[in-house]
């Protein structure tokens, strides 16, 4: 039985566009989707594992009794040991928002100085 925020060490087994299917244990199967592989942008899903390539996945959610899990391999070192990174982008573009307002009036006042 798994639950959420447990790490689980899974086999690869597929890809489509849209995630990574994986197998864990020999009862339960996963699909990490496309926007819980990374904080940036992913072009193509097969950039990130191989099929039969063990990894490590956090669970987001879990159906215990169809034995499906939803899992996460953003801010974890998935390939190594399944622990927690510091990755330096994980607020992803929350930054950006944050300061467009400030930039964008920066920059009209220095517009308007020339003028």
């Amino acid at each position: 039985m798994f639950q959420v925020n447990d790490t689980v060490k899974c086999t690869v087994t597929g890809f489509k566009e849209y995630g990574i299917f994986v197998r864990v244990n020999n009862e339960y199967n996963g699909l990490i989707h496309i926007s819980e592989i990374s904080n940036s942008f992913v072009h193509n899903v097969r950039d990130y594992a191989e099929v039969g390539e063990e990894i490590y996945a956090k669970v987001i959610e879990a159906d215990n009794i169809t034995k499906h899990l939803k899992l996460s391999i953003k801010n974890i070192n998935y390939k190594l040991d399944g622990k927690e990174t510091n990755e330096s982008n994980k607020d992803g573009f929350q930054p950006l928002k944050e300061h467009l307002g400030i930039w964008i009036n920066e920059k009209l006042r220095e517009i308007n100085k020339k003028e």
